[in-house]
């Protein structure tokens, strides 16, 4: 499955940026409090809604960083479930279909364990200098994430129809 991401904040950055969905503006909400950074471009799928409150988050895998507010079409193949702050929280991992290093890149698994193990890692301990907990329990398939998107849009519809 393809979906327009659209990017917060680029790979490799320490800055969370977050688009205001009203204004349009990009702010920066903060900046990580630990040496990590974001393992690949970072941002939402429109027209989504989470467990959380906001859109659905989106993790895409390209070769170069973008910048906060730029939309790639990416390649759905999978995704991270975890608990941060005690409440839960779906990100989607993507690839970049734009990108031939990434064209052969359709599951998960084809990312590599060690692609995967980063990404357990940060999401495991990005905020613990912030005094957070977060725990990844669970990284999934593209079919089980495409589950979660289409339960997101439909989240979303329920809100703007009631």
């Amino acid at each position: 499955m393809i979906v327009e991401a659209t990017i917060e904040i680029p790979m490799g950055s320490q800055n969370k940026y977050e688009i205001d969905s009203d204004t349009g503006k990009i702010k920066l909400d903060r900046v990580l409090y630990s040496s990590s950074h974001y393992p690949a471009e970072y941002g939402y799928i429109d027209n989504t809604l989470s467990e959380d409150g906001d859109h659905m988050d989106i993790l895409v895998f390209t070769s170069a960083p973008t910048f906060p507010g730029c939309c790639i079409d990416a390649r759905v193949i999978g995704g991270i479930y975890m608990i941060d702050s005690g409440e839960e929280d779906i990100k989607l991992l993507s690839v970049n279909v734009g990108d031939p290093r990434y064209q052969h890149i359709k599951k998960i698994e084809d990312l590599g364990p060690h692609i995967v193990r980063e990404l357990e890692n940060f999401f495991s301990t990005y905020k613990t200098l912030q005094g957070k907990e977060t725990k990844v329990t669970e990284i999934f398939d593209e079919n089980k994430a495409i589950q979660y998107l289409n339960k997101a849009k439909e989240k979303y519809l329920m809100s703007i129809n009631n």
